[in-house]
């Protein structure tokens, strides 16, 4: 991450000189460099922004409050006085967590500094809060759906098991799939749950410039990082609610994943955003595993045949309780269907996931899942109105998946001390975009809102010293 400020005026050239400057002074390549950072009141400045833009990064504008907190070697009351922080370079540089490699330099009009990326555990998630853990704990960490797999399901699962000895034969779940979208069956391709798919797209698509969308569910870029690639951030911020600008991915990316609705900010990006970004020559890759969460469906890209490169997966582990079952599909063009299958091992789905499949897109199931999805979107207003009681918690974003994102100073000793009172709740600092002070809490039930909201009054009033 690299801070950067400038004078009014200051020019691309001085700018981009300093940068690569401050990069050789630090051991770096310019192809290290994962974004600009400066204060909001510098973002527009076109010196700044045009030397994000010749390195191919975003600029990242940071409120002068939000840096004026980070602590930064070299302060400076001029800087304070004109900008609100003591340090442009240094305190943007460290916006998003990590050390200084190289502290402030300055031109005639600029000033540099380079920290190093905060690192996150792309492999970390929600079932690791609950694994091995006391069976009483609530688990508001995994996004699965409570109850589920409901008994009509759980039978017709349990029925296959007879058909054990023959190989998996997909092509009833395939056509029953493409059905459901109004698809020919050249367009869809089961998988293993999602996270096969993020593997075969990783391995299979050959992308020059990948770039991911953050924070979202990290398993795509952790597997794009498995196969090799060099993988590219555009990191939302909250200020924006978590909000999508097409303009903000480089215009020569050829992958681009994105999540609607998003793990973990639950932010629904509009369809005519995410339809913005297919172009000829890009595989747009949008994570669509809990728009059945979302009531009509409401932006959802599954079953367009109008965009170029469109890639949309879909999963059925969550709204169905099937995570232990690993269930998904793909819906692309033929051509690229056809090469994603051909990354594939032979019978990749298990029979009992095959018939899970078939029967949770009929028309029967997908009126149970809207029945579903509208329960989920009163209790989760449920929630959010009980969290707005709550001055020292922050939702960034409007909500829309089964889950919701909360800010709290102290966040990792909140989740402890909740865990304490009996709840497991998702950690945030694992997504990129994200530190410690993020939580994530699956929607559940009036009543289990209900508890879960004493809890969380508790775990803040023993953070903040106070006798309840």
């Amino acid at each position: 991450m690299v801070g950067v400020g400038g004078r009014a005026g200051v020019s691309v050239a001085e700018v981009c000189a300093l940068v690569e400057e401050t990069l050789r002074e630090a051991g770096l390549a310019v192809g290290a460099v994962t974004a600009l950072a400066t204060v909001e009141s510098k973002a527009a400045e076109a010196g700044l922004a045009g030397a994000a833009e010749r390195f191919g990064v975003p600029l990242l504008g940071y409120a002068a409050d939000e840096l004026a907190a980070l602590a930064v070697p070299h302060p400076s009351t001029a800087a304070r006085a004109a900008t609100g922080t003591p340090s442009v370079a240094e305190a943007a540089a460290l916006a998003t967590g990590g050390e200084l490699l190289v502290p402030k330099r300055r031109s005639a009009a600029a000033t540099c500094a380079v920290a190093t990326a905060p690192a996150h555990d792309l492999r970390h998630h929600g079932d690791a809060e609950v694994r091995d853990a006391d069976p009483a704990l609530v688990d508001l960490a995994v996004n699965v759906r409570a109850h589920t797999p409901p008994d009509w399901l759980t039978a017709r699962i349990a029925a296959s098991l007879g058909d054990l000895a023959a190989y998996p034969d997909g092509r009833a779940a395939r056509a029953a799939v493409a059905a459901r979208h109004g698809l020919p069956v050249d367009r869809v391709l089961l998988t293993a749950g999602a996270a096969e798919a993020f593997v075969l797209i990783a391995r299979a698509l050959g992308a020059v410039r990948p770039v991911v969308v953050h924070p979202q569910f990290t398993e795509p870029e952790a597997a794009l990082r498995d196969a090799g690639h060099r993988v590219e951030r555009v990191v939302l911020r909250p200020g924006d609610g978590f909000r999508l600008d097409p303009a903000a991915v480089p215009d020569d990316a050829d992958l681009v994943v994105v999540g609607n609705p998003t793990n973990p900010t639950s932010v629904l990006h509009p369809a005519g955003a995410l339809a913005a970004l297919a172009r000829p020559g890009r595989i747009l890759v949008v994570d669509e595993a809990f728009m059945d969460a979302v009531p009509g469906e409401r932006e959802a890209l599954a079953g367009r045949r109008d965009l170029p490169g469109l890639v949309v997966l879909r999963s059925l582990t969550k709204t169905w309780g099937l995570a232990g079952l690993r269930i998904g599909y793909v819906l692309a063009e033929p051509e690229v269907i056809a090469r994603l299958a051909a990354a594939q091992p032979l019978w990749p789905v298990s029979t009992p996931a095959l018939v899970a499949a078939e029967a949770c897109v009929a028309p029967a199931a997908l009126a149970e899942a809207e029945r579903a999805a509208e329960r989920v979107a009163r209790d989760r207003e449920h929630l959010l109105a009980g969290l707005a009681e709550f001055e020292e918690v922050t939702v960034a974003g409007v909500a829309e998946g089964p889950f919701v994102l909360i800010r709290v100073a102290d966040g990792a000793g909140v989740r402890a001390r909740l865990r304490a009172l009996g709840f497991a709740v998702r950690r945030g600092d694992t997504f990129p975009g994200l530190d410690d002070a993020w939580l994530r809490l699956a929607v559940r039930d009036r009543a289990t809102t209900g508890r879960l909201l004493q809890a969380l009054d508790r775990a803040l009033t023993a953070g903040a010293g106070r006798h309840p």
